[in-house]
């Protein structure tokens, strides 16, 4: 894992507990208070989802909520934001999946 431990403001990451968490079938450890999006980047996850469209990779882009390219699917719940919601014990999180743009559909068949 690469994180921060220690940080002036943050405090000491060691102080905080460890929770366990799964990411497309295989488990991980995050550390209390961290979002899924920060835990997977700590543990060299860099592909969250792929796009709708072309199915190329996407990643954290923006971090803040604003972008939506960190949507995985969340116990079940789809489109869950990773870089906003904080992991939870045993959490199972799976990689945003490759869906037909709906609207690209329906505009093409006008």
């Amino acid at each position: 894992m690469t994180r921060i431990m220690n940080h002036p403001v943050l405090g000491n990451v060691d102080d905080r507990e460890r929770i366990p968490f799964q990411f497309d079938g295989n488990t991980y450890e995050a550390y209390e208070h961290e979002t899924i999006a920060a835990a997977l980047l700590a543990n060299g996850i860099r592909k969250l989802r792929v796009h709708e469209d072309s199915g190329t990779p996407r990643g954290i882009y923006c971090n803040i909520g604003h972008c939506l390219e960190c949507r995985v699917t969340v116990n079940n719940q789809t489109n869950v934001r990773a870089c906003l919601t904080i992991v939870e014990k045993d959490m199972i999180v799976e990689s945003g999946k490759q869906h037909p743009n709906l609207v690209r559909r329906m505009v093409e068949q006008r």
